[in-house]
Protein backbone atom coordinates (compact mmCIF):
# COMPACT_ATOMS: atom_id res chain seq x y z
CA UNK A 1 0.00 0.00 0.00
CA UNK A 2 2.22 3.16 -1.22
CA UNK A 3 1.40 6.64 0.31
CA UNK A 4 1.06 9.40 -1.86
CA UNK A 5 0.82 12.92 -1.63
CA UNK A 6 2.98 15.82 -0.93
CA UNK A 7 4.99 16.72 2.05
CA UNK A 8 3.11 19.69 3.98
CA UNK A 9 6.53 21.25 4.49
CA UNK A 10 8.22 21.84 0.88
CA UNK A 11 5.30 20.10 -1.19
CA UNK A 12 7.95 17.25 -2.60
CA UNK A 13 6.64 13.72 -3.09
CA UNK A 14 6.08 12.11 0.60
CA UNK A 15 8.73 9.33 1.58
CA UNK A 16 6.96 6.02 3.30
CA UNK A 17 9.74 6.22 5.80
CA UNK A 18 8.90 9.75 6.71
CA UNK A 19 5.16 10.19 6.14
CA UNK A 20 3.66 12.37 5.49
CA UNK A 21 6.88 13.91 5.14
CA UNK A 22 9.86 13.69 2.54
CA UNK A 23 12.86 13.92 4.64
CA UNK A 24 13.55 13.82 8.39
CA UNK A 25 14.71 17.29 7.91
CA UNK A 26 10.95 18.42 7.39
CA UNK A 27 9.92 16.28 9.90
CA UNK A 28 12.13 18.02 12.85
CA UNK A 29 10.87 21.32 11.13
CA UNK A 30 7.34 20.47 11.70
CA UNK A 31 8.19 19.13 15.16
CA UNK A 32 10.00 22.64 15.46
CA UNK A 33 6.67 24.51 14.49
CA UNK A 34 4.63 22.48 17.11
CA UNK A 35 7.07 23.26 20.18
CA UNK A 36 7.57 26.70 19.50
CA UNK A 37 3.56 26.77 19.38
CA UNK A 38 3.85 28.60 15.46
CA UNK A 39 0.58 26.71 15.13
CA UNK A 40 -2.86 27.43 16.58
CA UNK A 41 -6.36 26.70 16.33
CA UNK A 42 -8.59 30.00 15.27
CA UNK A 43 -10.34 31.03 18.26
CA UNK A 44 -12.16 34.19 19.93
CA UNK A 45 -9.88 35.67 22.48
CA UNK A 46 -9.69 34.77 25.88
CA UNK A 47 -10.13 37.12 28.95
CA UNK A 48 -7.43 35.87 31.72
CA UNK A 49 -9.66 36.86 34.51
CA UNK A 50 -12.41 34.54 33.11
CA UNK A 51 -10.35 30.90 33.24
CA UNK A 52 -9.57 29.02 36.40
CA UNK A 53 -6.82 29.75 38.10
CA UNK A 54 -5.21 26.75 36.88
CA UNK A 55 -5.62 27.19 33.31
CA UNK A 56 -4.30 31.39 33.50
CA UNK A 57 -0.83 30.51 33.17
Amino acid sequence: MGHKGKCPICGKPVVHEFRPFCSKRCADLDLQKWLSNSYAVPGEPVDPETLPKDEAE
